[in-house]
């Protein structure tokens, strides 16, 4: 391959699965542990002309399964903001569930040192903020023991936990991720300018709602926070009601369900 056949970092890292050139805002988000950007292609579809949705394509998952994970949060942070500096011709907000809420608020700080642009917003979902972060030992586990966590959880569909070569694929992949989450050592000393919005399950094993309240104290600007009926992936079952609390929380209006495009 040649130089000129080599993907831009945007390419490299983010999937657009409707691009909007013309949008105005562009929405970023970030998949949990052991999951990738194809998570968010249902809500792609669901965004008015107004926003173009771009997922984050972490290695090792997907068209990147041969490229080695990453080492640790601030390899991929880094990564990240870099590819999301190359356009900067329109504001972003951050979206991050479970392990991208880590990833995304560490983005968000990124952004705004050394006087770069801020996003418009972030919001993260499922996961306690840095002052209460939990490490862990999970990474650790036998694969059986690392499999069943998944199952626990939920969010993986009876076929993928059934199948066992994608089980083969994806423990590599879950193992290292639950790495990153379970080693991270946040810094305590950073505050954000942009407003944040929370939003977690009513009964999530992983963060209670007044963990999930101490968000507010990482920003200097408005926080809101929304619960939602559910466990730790609340926002499967619920999509079309975290989507539209998300769009008016960037102060877009929703589209009606009616004028959802057909699914690709």
């Amino acid at each position: 391959m040649s130089a000129t056949d080599q993907p831009s970092l945007a390419e490299l890292w983010l999937r657009c699965y409707r691009p909007r050139p013309a949008a105005r805002l562009r929405l970023v988000c970030f998949p949990h542990a052991g999951g990738s950007a194809a998570f968010y292609r249902d809500w792609a579809r669901r965004m008015p002309e107004s926003v173009e949705l771009a997922a984050v394509q972490y290695p090792g998952r997907l068209d990147r399964l041969h490229e080695p994970p990453p080492a640790s949060i601030d390899e991929l942070v880094t990564a990240v903001t870099s590819a999301l500096r190359a356009d900067p011709h329109r504001p972003i907000a951050l979206f991050g569930h479970s392990l991208g809420a880590v990833i995304a608020h560490e983005v968000a700080v990124r952004l705004s040192e050394d006087g770069g642009a801020p996003p418009v917003r972030l919001i993260v979902s499922g996961r306690p903020p840095p002052r209460l972060h939990r490490g862990g030992a999970k990474h650790l586990a036998d694969d059986e023991e690392l499999w069943a966590e998944i199952v626990r959880l939920g969010g993986t569909s009876q076929s993928a936990v059934d199948h066992e070569e994608l089980r083969a694929l994806m423990l590599p992949v879950l193992r290292n991720d639950y790495r990153l989450a379970e080693t991270y050592r946040p810094r305590l000393d950073r505050s954000l300018c942009c407003p944040v919005t929370a939003l977690t399950g009513d009964a999530d094993s992983e963060v209670t709602v007044k963990e999930m309240s101490a968000w507010e104290e990482l920003t200097t600007a408005a926080f809101e926070l929304r619960v939602f009926a559910g466990d730790h992936f609340y926002l499967v079952p619920h999509q079309e009601e975290v989507i539209t609390t998300m769009l008016r929380a960037l102060g877009v209006a929703p589209l009606p369900p009616q004028s959802w495009p057909s699914a690709p």
